[in-house]
């Protein structure tokens, strides 16, 4: 008898078994097979093509090899640099004709959307259909549920927060600590003799990251810069495992290294801010009735939030948290790269380099730092950036997601499909820009950004465009100016001979072997 009943258990126990099992592999092949036929079927019938869906890695493979087949190649000083960042999509957009397609990032489904029109219309979002894409992984551990991401009620409250702290009086507040991490630096270039070569890309890194701790942590800013490095190493693991896709599910019960030890680093990143919030919170009970009592930084304007009377504004301490490592890691990396490539491209035309500096010697004399007032008239560097930004823009695609069927122009767009905006597309499109497409002429916004682009917006999306465009966009502009007006000032510059030309994503559009220049001070 005893027997029998444990032969029945096992029978009971194989028997459940096999149907989760059963249960497991068909939620699989709905979501690895079923899903992506639908929607390739779909899509296909509107006219709209692209690579063969692979499952498991979709295309990522294919991918992964146009690109470091591309980064092998020899490389020129040509800024025609769409075939090397995104050589799939300068193929395959030939390739299957039309103005959109599209490819595949495992099972899930990308449209690559290259009509200007389509673009607005996803872009100002006007019936709020085109969502941001939920973070997963190792973007998740990276920059967390900041502004970017959110949506709703929370990205309204984050939103009007940040406008405060990057506009107008606020952001003039900023100033004094980009000027004195500026002068920091530029001490340190002191030591070089005349004509010696200085890596800026690297120094950039060092001048961003401490204006990003002074401006986000106040005298904390030491604390700020420790909290710096642990991002950076999650940005790496971000980078490294891009295309690196896992058989669904498997994440859950066995981890790899860099998962391991980035759940790690984002624990102590959680642990640093809050110890930070704490000692701010404790430093304002002494200061109770004041308005400014928690500080006029990032994360004194944070704090203020997290203790608004109001209960339905209020955010709560991993919002905090969240929205300190954005401002850290997306104010820190886009500011560094556009500094980098700024000088880059003024040490290759030297006539703008020096019309850069009359202009700053005008406005500023040759020992007076910069201000508010003098920045804003900065009309022939503001051409020179926005040009930078141009060829080299921090932001190299823009992607939305319907989370329900949509009309997008006269396509039909199923369910849970990303859109993909490919602003550098559209940067480097002779179509939009002219047959000069890849040569540097500031010249071009010399009457504004409107002019430059016959009023397509599109075709500029250096930061994005519509509700969810960039709203650090001011506090990398006037960084980038206080920088670059201290950095004429005092010296010329010009390419080293040592210098290679390639870049390459990281994020961001960065010099894969730095940006050399050799130093002369005037």
């Amino acid at each position: 008898m005893t027997s029998t009943l444990g032969g029945l258990a096992i029978t009971l126990s194989s028997f459940v078994f096999l149907y989760l099992l059963l249960l497991a592999l068909i939620k699989i092949l709905y979501k690895q097979w079923w899903i992506p036929t639908r929607i390739k079927k779909t899509m296909n019938l509107q006219g709209v093509k692209g690579p063969p869906y692979r499952l498991i890695h979709g295309n990522t493979k294919e991918i992964s090899n146009m690109i470091k087949e591309a980064m092998s190649r020899p490389k020129s000083l040509s800024h025609d640099i769409l075939t090397q960042i995104y050589p799939h999509i300068h193929s395959w957009s030939k390739k299957y004709e039309g103005k959109t397609y599209l490819q595949w990032y495992g099972s899930q489904a990308q449209l690559i959307v290259m009509d200007t029109e389509l673009c607005k219309e996803i872009l100002n979002d006007k019936d709020r259909v085109y969502r941001k894409p939920k973070k997963e992984g190792f973007a998740l551990r990276l920059q967390g549920n900041g502004l970017p991401g959110i949506e709703g009620e929370k990205w309204s409250k984050v939103r009007k927060i940040s406008m405060h702290a990057f506009h107008g009086e606020s952001l003039k507040t900023m100033i004094p600590a980009m000027i004195a991490s500026t002068e920091t630096m530029l001490n340190r270039w002191t030591i070089h003799e005349q004509g010696k070569e200085v890596e800026v890309f690297e120094e950039f890194r060092l001048l961003t990251s401490e204006v990003i701790s002074r401006t986000a942590f106040g005298s904390s800013y030491l604390e700020g810069k420790n909290i710096f490095e642990m991002l950076m190493k999650l940005a790496s693991f971000l980078v490294k495992n891009t295309y690196r896709l896992r058989i669904p599910g498997i994440s859950r019960f066995f981890k790899i290294d860099d998962e391991i030890e980035s759940e790690k680093i984002v624990k102590g990143i959680h642990d640093s801010i809050v110890e930070i919030v704490k000692k701010r919170e404790v430093q304002a009970m002494t200061m109770s009735g004041e308005e400014d009592r928690f500080g006029d930084d990032f994360i004194g304007l944070l704090l203020k939030a997290r203790h608004n009377p109001d209960v339905n504004q209020r955010i709560t301490v991993d919002d905090l948290v969240d929205e300190c490592k954005t401002f850290y890691f997306a104010g820190q990396e886009t500011t560094n790269t556009l500094l980098a490539w700024t000088i880059f491209l003024l040490a290759l035309h030297p006539d703008w380099q020096e019309e850069a500096r009359k202009e700053v010697l005008q406005l500023f004399g040759k020992r007076s730092t910069p201000n508010s007032d003098g920045l804003a008239k900065l009309k022939t560097m503001s051409m020179i950036l926005n040009e930078t930004l141009r060829l080299y823009p921090p932001v190299v695609s823009i992607i939305r997601r319907v989370e329900k069927e949509v009309t997008l122009g006269r396509l039909t767009v199923p369910a849970n499909v990303e859109l993909h905006v490919p602003n550098l597309a559209f940067h480097h499109d002779p179509q939009l820009w002219g047959e000069d497409v890849h040569l540097f002429k500031p010249e071009r916004f010399s009457e504004g950004v409107a002019k430059a682009t016959k009023n397509n917006m599109v075709a500029y999306l250096p930061f994005g465009m519509g509700p969810r465009n960039c709203v650090g966009f001011n506090f990398a502009t006037t960084e980038a100016k206080i920088a670059l007006s201290m950095i004429l000032q005092r010296y010329s510059f010009t390419l080293s001979p040592g210098y290679v030309h390639s870049p390459f994503r990281y994020i961001t559009i960065r010099p894969q072997h730095g940006v050399q220049v050799m130093l002369h001070p005037l």
